[in-house]
């Protein structure tokens, strides 16, 4: 059993997300199960919580032991994580808050792979400082929809966030925000590529809208992506991962200049549907 107190108002869902990986990845099973109580009640759907309530989940032990994120290094400052899909970074640093965990940048949540997390104050402040200036450079692996025809290019665009429709637009017109995104052509296949892609900017969902503004949707990407090619493959998280991450730091963690952290993790081009 976990148990967890509420800290601000929010719903069951978002809480639980945000909390505990366990819980989200079974959360369906959970409700229908009525294995989460808040203040001693069973709940069997998703309803409203109050600063100070108590949630406890009663997780099997397969579903406790399932895996929400492997620790590749770790020091007095710093936790590099390799995430699995299906997880928010806000619960891979709630799990790493007794350790002073602290989000300086995020994936979303179907996306996989390296993050790396402050774990005090001074840390933070200097990783939050190396994105902004962009001295962290990112590179995922993404398998798209389409035979990519440049076996390397520099693209650029525009976009612009809808806060309130949780997404983007990317177009040719220079509103919003610029975004440059590289990419590299792996390997075509049966109708799809697999690239090597390098954030040169780190907007929201940039490599997903960018790609899919570029006629070259993420394979398993609901959001932009080809529904109609997604539901025949059983897509239900989008193949992207991030793959490497390669600090440019300095102060007092100059020690992990030019350090390269690289997921063991690896994307493949799906095998021709029957």
């Amino acid at each position: 059993m976990k148990e967890y107190t509420v800290q601000e108002d929010v719903t069951l869902k978002k809480f639980t997300d945000e909390v505990c990986a366990q819980a989200s990845f079974a959360f369906r099973t959970l409700l229908k199960e009525k294995k989460i109580r808040v203040n001693g009640e069973r709940v069997g759907q998703d309803v409203p919580l109050l600063c100070g309530d108590r949630v406890q989940y009663f997780l099997t032990p397969a579903q406790e032991q399932k895996t929400a994120f492997t620790i590749l290094y770790e020091d007095e400052n710093v936790a590099v994580i390799d995430k699995e899909s299906g997880v928010n970074a806000e619960a891979v640093c709630s799990a790493l808050g007794g350790q002073g965990a602290r989000l300086v940048h995020r994936l979303d949540r179907n996306t996989e792979g390296l993050m790396i997390l402050a774990k005090n104050a001074v840390a933070e402040e200097e990783l939050l400082c190396a994105f902004r200036e962009r001295r962290v450079q990112k590179v995922y692996l993404a398998v798209v929809v389409g035979n990519v025809k440049a076996a390397h290019a520099v693209e650029e665009a525009y976009l612009v966030k809808d806060e309130r429709a949780a997404r983007v637009s990317v177009s040719s017109s220079p509103r919003g925000e610029k975004i440059v995104t590289e990419y590299d052509v792996l390997e075509r296949k049966g109708g799809f590529s697999l690239l090597r892609v390098t954030l040169h900017t780190g907007k929201t969902h940039q490599i997903r809208a960018h790609l899919a503004f570029l006629g070259y949707p993420v394979l398993g990407d609901e959001k932009y992506g080809a529904e109609e090619v997604n539901r025949a493959y059983h897509a239900k998280r989008q193949r992207l991962l991030s793959k490497e991450l390669t600090l440019t730091l300095s102060g007092g963690l100059s020690y992990l200049n030019g350090k390269t952290f690289v997921s063991p993790k690896n994307l493949s081009i799906p095998q021709k549907n029957a």
